[in-house]
């Protein structure tokens, strides 16, 4: 993933969220970008314990109850705008921008559209109240929510109910490892936010990666174990601004860019694009940027079987 290829998406990406979710600059992916990947990142790949350590059986659960239980405490605030979840809130157009150029072009889908996801299947993994699954279904996807807390689910049924086309969204308790049992498959898996809290991150992925179908997507955003990230996403956030209930995030679940391009790698996704989210505190809004030192973003692809 070279340097120019990577900031020419980067535009478009960029265009695409202030523009509210169109672009006209649909620059494409070099088809060889894949083999690509992990050469631009070789050179910092370094194996982190988990990756070492005797992975569980495929029907294990890489659930962390701690942090199944700091969510189930505050589930009843995801439609608050002004309450914990207020970060996702304002960030959620900036992760649709990334979200509808980068699956469009994959999937060949006009970005200029309503509906441009009409005919595919994605699955929101980690769903929460449904701040993501419902504008996806609202862009015409056909959107499985899950997740582990039961009162999110029921926060988000309740939420769906009142719009015609979000109440389509199938919301169910359960586990990517659950789906994978059930033998689902989606053209594109979708885990915002998610991995920094969940058991075994190398697990997750390889569910992430099972549920994909061949040639499908996978989106996964986190944030950077860098030392601006724990300056930013902890100390501020958390203890200063208060944004977040202290104690939401642990430095040390974070993901550095590299592991999560090795760990996606060895589970047969290949990371084909990467963006930083970027806060003005001036203007109060998120943006994207080729900064990937605190939150970022992957689109990676199902390699073919």
């Amino acid at each position: 993933m070279s340097r120019r290829m990577f900031s020419r998406s980067l535009y478009s990406l960029q265009y695409l969220s202030r523009s509210g979710g169109f672009s006209p600059h649909n620059s494409s992916i070099n088809p060889n970008s894949k083999h690509t990947v992990l050469a631009a990142f070789g050179r910092f790949l370094h194996v982190r314990p988990y990756a070492t350590t005797p992975q569980p059986s495929a029907s294990a659960s890489s659930l962390n109850q701690t942090e199944l239980a700091k969510f189930a405490a505050i589930a009843d605030s995801w439609w608050d705008a002004e309450g914990p979840f207020k970060p996702l809130h304002i960030m959620n157009p900036t992760r649709l921008a990334f979200l509808r150029s980068t699956l469009c072009r994959h999937f060949g889908k006009d970005p200029f559209s309503a509906r441009p996801f009409e005919g595919l299947k994605f699955v929101d993994v980690g769903c929460g109240g449904g701040i993501l699954s419902e504008p996806l279904a609202r862009m015409g996807a056909s959107v499985t929510g899950i997740d582990a807390v039961e009162k999110n689910i029921k926060i988000a049924r309740l939420h769906a109910d009142l719009d015609p086309i979000a109440s389509s969204i199938e919301y169910r308790c359960t586990t990517a490892e659950n789906l994978v049992e059930e033998q689902m498959k989606f053209d594109a898996v979708i885990a915002l936010e998610v991995i920094e809290h969940v058991a075994d991150p190398a697990e997750f992925c390889k569910s992430l990666s099972t549920l994909t179908v061949s040639n499908g997507a996978t989106i996964i955003s986190t944030i950077n174990r860098s030392m601006r990230a724990y300056a930013t996403a902890i100390i501020a956030a958390e203890y200063i601004l208060h944004w977040l209930p202290k104690g939401t995030h642990q430095w040390s679940s974070f993901l550095t860019p590299e592991e999560l391009v090795l760990i996606l790698q060895r589970a047969s996704i290949s990371v084909e694009e990467m963006a930083g989210f970027a806060y003005n505190p001036l203007t109060g809004q998120w943006s994207l940027t080729d900064n990937i030192g605190v939150n970022f973003i992957a689109f990676g692809i199902k390699n073919s079987q």
